[in-house]
């Protein structure tokens, strides 16, 4: 990790400002982020790196937006490309990076774009519009789409579905971009599955459970007939209370894949969990309060020696000085200001 030189990507909404995407210079040792440059676009509401780190993909308004990283970690544009629905909330690629897939909460669909070999984001190869009522009338009516990500085997493209209280797996076909149906894991009733984290050994998947503010963690095969999937564990994130209003959000491990970290807002804290990679289970390492207001993404250092808050509703990013084998977490310096961040994404350089 010494010498080694990392840059921040932070998206947020535009309104007043027209620079959606904020980059930071990283400085590990004071853990803390410089403002370096900003690009201009509309209400970017979630971002993603390419697997192969050469490429940052966007949403924006109608459609995403792809953009080259440079050597300095600048972003260079390169193009827009309408998604045929309203504004996505997440997006990730295949392990190819041959493939864009964008979730969409208030249409409830999933859309499948081919990536061009330049980075550049390609035509619509698959549409599906998730369909029939959900559990919650006053939330949940409806479809929502909240998050889409292949299996690392890149066989199976795994889509939360908010609304319909389960997760949509497809066989995913390389060839012609398209999907197919093939298996449905069933939360529990209101749980409302948002994002999913899958290990890096590929063995295991983690659902993040808004409403209930829980974690299933599941094992992964792929048989003869077609993938396996088996209930391990679900964990509190937090305990709730009667009459709280509470909603879990921020869920990504650190970059070796042996903490995952938990955000909530209402209660405003971040949970990290200790992942032990011979069984997936998850045993709770510390909880602890973020200040700010409304948590919406957060994310460890890649040293695992800091952590970073981007609180949606108090428009800032607070900053954390953490000890994972102590389990705990301590403020580092005022808060950043920031309008209405929504998404983090650290890169090395070089």
């Amino acid at each position: 990790m010494a010498g080694e030189k990392y840059v921040a990507y932070v998206s947020s909404y535009t309104q007043g400002d027209s620079h959606g995407i904020k980059i930071y210079d990283v400085d590990m040792e004071a853990g803390r982020f410089y403002e370096k440059d900003k690009v201009e676009i509309t209400n970017s509401s979630y971002i993603t790196e390419s697997h192969d780190g050469q490429y940052l993909y966007s949403i924006t308004d109608f459609g995403v937006e792809s953009f080259h990283i440079l050597e300095d970690g600048n972003l260079e544009f390169l193009n827009f490309a309408p998604i045929n629905g309203m504004r996505g909330c997440f997006l990730s690629t295949d392990y190819e990076d041959k493939y864009l897939f964008v979730a969409g909460y208030h249409d409830g669909k999933l859309t499948v774009l081919r990536l061009n070999e330049d980075g550049s984001v390609g035509a619509i190869t698959d549409e599906i519009f998730h369909k029939t009522m959900g559990s919650i009338a006053e939330r949940s009516a409806r479809p929502h789409v909240t998050c889409a990500v292949m299996t690392t085997d890149n066989k199976y493209l795994l889509v939360a579905d908010q609304g319909m209280d389960h997760v949509n797996v497809y066989k995913f076909d390389h060839v012609s971009g398209k999907v197919k149906l093939v298996d449905i894991l069933r939360s529990a009733l209101n749980a409302a599955p948002k994002t999913i984290q899958v290990a890096s050994n590929g063995r295991f998947l983690y659902i993040i459970n808004e409403l209930k503010c829980t974690v299933d963690v599941y094992r992964y095969e792929d048989g003869k007939r077609g993938p396996n999937f088996e209930m391990l564990q679900t964990v509190e994130i937090i305990k709730l209370s009667r009459g709280s209003v509470n909603s879990a959000s921020a869920f990504g491990f650190s970059d070796d894949y042996k903490y995952l970290l938990c955000s909530v807002a209402g209660n405003n804290s971040v949970t990290v969990f200790n992942v032990d990679e011979e069984t997936g289970l998850l045993t709770k390492n510390f909880s602890l309060p973020v200040s700010g207001d409304y948590p919406k993404d957060a994310d460890f250092f890649p040293d695992n020696k800091s952590l970073v808050s981007l609180n949606h509703e108090s428009n800032t990013m607070t900053f954390f000085r953490i000890d994972l084998e102590a389990g705990t977490m301590v403020m580092n310096g005022r808060g950043m200001k920031v309008h209405e961040p929504n998404c983090i994404q650290f890169h090395k350089l070089g």
